[in-house]
Parts: structure tokens; sequence; C-alpha cells
């Protein structure tokens, strides 16, 4: 293991390397006004927050707990109202209720909210018709219209970010704080969701046994808080540096710098290189954090990032995020969980089912079969089982909202359906009821 103490910081030595996936700003002046008025704005999480976050996911690592972590491909500013952000907080909450009772464990809830206003692109411009413009970056950096206005790389959305990320939190709070969590009612609706779903004689067993256990509770007279609140955790793809570094502080306590836009940060498949920027910054922000991993990751790299991510071995500090699809889980994941797990590392391991299973429909849309997503969690679950390690969860994209992006499900969303309600700015996410579906099916594979 590395010597390197974790209180030696250079918060700024990425600059000198190599940054993937950054915009190419409009106005290099008027970044630098908008990152020194970022600079400036309070934070938008707490340092103790994200403390806590790390003491739980420590407990993922020594098999204790689940993470669900889910959210918006890419959010967008006019999501950033009450009813959208409390139909994906809605959603999660009713997915954690199954996880919680099927895996006997605490289930660490995680949004994709409250920053995943950018995405990464494999161009870097769009052309239509002969026309040639800057590609949609997401919120934080440009608008999806096909303008050369819209286009516009504009650094002042940086700050728009930042607002539409402290209301999202602000909602988020009010919800998870305010009694709208409670598990009782939190579990009605599941309840709903199963009378009314073509899958519910399915769930019907595992929604009645939840039950029983609340009936029993409350029968003793158990009412304990946590029935009626939940802590719940903000996270985005940490890709645009300007502004994770704009809101990076020295926390007070420790005198150790933590960036402040979220509670957990993850870098990206396309930005994990060892020598690049984003590696650089992240190890030297105190942060729980993630890196996604595809197929093409070797058990050297994964050790490499490792040593470089968390050279003291703390617990929590770091979660692997395999993306390798469902054709590719079972054989591309092994030999990286038994070189971290042989190393000793506590590393947090989570599925993101998603990214590996992306397809162009014919009708052009970007989409993903709810099948594809439920085998490589399915292939997630059987490496660990034969490994002897633990599933520690999944990392998912949905949204609250009956949208019809992702094929499949109960309702039986065909892709003939796809142009009825395709909303999302960019990847296809999985609708209120897929979702639930898919928390049922997971809760068969803890319990299995």
């Amino acid at each position: 293991m590395s010597t390197q103490s974790s209180t030696s910081f250079d918060l700024d030595a990425w600059r000198g390397l190599t940054a993937l996936q950054q915009p190419e700003w409009a106005d290099p002046a008027e970044l630098e006004a908008v990152t020194s008025e970022l600079a400036a704005q309070p934070p938008l999480v707490f340092a103790g927050e994200c403390d806590q976050l790390k003491e739980r996911l420590a407990a993922v690592a020594r098999g204790e707990a689940i993470v669900l972590q889910g959210g918006d491909c890419a959010e967008t500013f006019e999501g950033s109202n009450a009813d959208s952000v409390r139909n994906k907080i809605k959603t999660l909450l009713q997915m954690a209720v199954v996880l919680t009772y099927a895996g006997s464990v605490p289930v660490v809830k995680i949004g994709r909210m409250a920053g995943q206003f950018a995405k990464p692109r494999s161009k870097p411009t769009e052309t239509r018709d002969g026309v040639t413009l800057p590609a949609y970056r997401g919120d934080m950096v440009n608008s999806v219209e096909f303008t050369p206005e819209a286009r516009r790389n504009d650094p002042r959305r940086l700050l728009r970010a930042y607002y539409s990320a402290a209301t999202t939190l602000n909602l988020t709070r009010a919800f998870t704080k305010g009694g709208y969590a409670d598990l009782r009612q939190v579990h009605a609706w599941n309840q709903d969701f199963v009378a009314s779903s073509p899958a519910g004689q399915r769930y019907e067993l595992l929604a009645g046994e939840i039950d029983r256990a609340l009936t029993f509770m409350r029968a003793c007279g158990a009412d304990p808080e946590e029935f009626s609140e939940v802590d719940f955790y903000s996270s985005h793809e940490a890709l645009l540096l300007d502004y994770e570094r704009a809101l990076t502080r020295i926390d007070a306590r420790t005198g150790l710098p933590y960036d402040v836009s979220a509670h957990f940060l993850w870098i990206g498949e396309r930005t994990r290189r060892l020598d690049g920027a984003h590696v650089e910054f992240l190890r030297h922000i105190r942060n729980p954090i993630g890196v996604k991993l595809g197929p093409t990751t070797t058990p050297d790299d994964a050790l490499a990032l490792v040593e470089r991510l968390n050279p003291e071995g703390e617990p929590g500090r770091l979660t692997f995020i395999t993306r390798m699809g469902s054709g590719k889980v079972r054989d591309a994941l092994p030999p990286l969980v038994e070189k971290v797990n042989g190393s000793g590392a506590p590393v947090v391991w989570l599925c993101d089912p998603m990214h590996g299973n992306t397809f162009e429909a014919e009708s052009g849309h970007k989409t993903r079969r709810l099948g594809d997503v439920v085998d490589e969690i399915a292939g997630f679950f059987e490496v660990h089982r034969a490994l002897g390690t633990h599933p520690g969860g999944v990392h998912l994209e949905f949204t609250g909202d009956d949208v019809t992006e992702c094929i499949g499900g109960g309702h039986g969303i065909a892709e003939s359906d796809l142009h009825e309600r395709y909303e999302t700015a960019c990847d296809p996410r999985l609708n209120r009821q897929q979702s639930l579906d898919l928390a049922f099916l997971i809760a068969e594979m803890y319990r299995g």
C-alpha cells in the first residue's frame, strides 16, 4: 500500500493532466468568473453527512447492508420541481422497502439526483442536415435543442446547475424527513402496485410477508423513528472538474477537503484513466467515491485504481460499479472480484445493469430490455455467490414517471410503444412500474 497520507492533498494537481470529456467553453473568462462565484456559495451537502455515508458503505463492504442507487440518466433543470423529485423518491423508497425485507439488512439509499446534469459523449459535435454544432452535454453545459444558441457551451449554466441541485436537495430533505417516507405508507403504495400489476401474483407472497411483519410490530407497540424518516444521499458523476473544484471546501473539523456538491461522486468508464485528471482530483477529496468498470477492465486495472484512490484501505471509501452487459458479466467480473478481494481491499461492489445493455431500436430510439437488465443483475449475484463475496447492490437509471423508454416489464412495453412517452434527455430509463418489477425480482435474488 502507498504511504501517502490522506492529509496530503493538492486540489489543483489535476489541471496539469489530461481531462477527458470537458466542454470547450465559449468564453474562458466567463468560466473563471462563474467558478469564482460558485466557490463563494454555501455547500450543498456537509462533510459530516459524507462521513456518515462512508460508514454506511463500510457496512456494505462487510456484507451487513446493501445499496440502492438510482435516478435520472441526465437530470434537467426543468425536472428540478416538486412533482418530479417526489415521484423519483417515491419509487426509490418503494423499491427499498422490498429490498430491506428480502435482504434482511439495511438498504443505503442514494439518488442519482441533485447534480447529474452533465453527460459524457462519444463525439464532441453533432451533425444534422449538413449543420454541425456542439453535442448536447447535459443541461449543465448547453441545451438539447439543435440551434447555435442552444448548443453554445455556456459557463453560466454551471451556476444554474448549482441552484437546481439546491432546490432538489431541499425537496428531498422535506420528503424524506417530513413524514412522506413513512414505512407504512410506502408499503401501502407497494400493495397498490402489486394489486394492479400484471405480475402481481408473483409479488403477492412477499408483499403479504411485509404486511404481516408491520402488523406484528404495530401490535407490539413498536414505532421507531426509522419508520417515519429515512436517510437519503445524493450522488452524480464527477465529470466537469471546474464545477467540482469550485465546490470543494476544507472541512473545519478535520482540515481535509470534501467536494460538497454531493455526498458520493463517481468516475465514469470513459474518464477512469489512472494518469488522468479525474482520478487525480478525486483521490484528494474525502467523500466516498466510486468508479465505473466496463468489460475491458483488467484485474490489474482494478488493483491500480484501489492503490490510487484508497491507498490506506479506508472502509467505505471506494465503490466499484460494474457495467459489463448481460452477455459478458459472468466472464468479465470474476477475475476482478477475485483479484481485488484477494488483496484485502475493502471495496463495495455494485451492479450497473443499464449501460452495458443499450441498443438502438428500428425506430431509432435508444432503449434497453428489462430482461437484459435482470439477467446482468442475476449474473452479478451468481459471480459473488460463487466467490463467497457480497453483492453490494445496484446502480440504476429510472424515473418515477410512466415513460416508455425501456422494453418489457409486467405491463409489456414493446418496441412499437417507445414513441408514446420517450422523454429522456439522454439514455433510456426504467419507468415506475418497471422499477418496482425489478425490485421484486432483485428481492428474489437476495432471498435465493
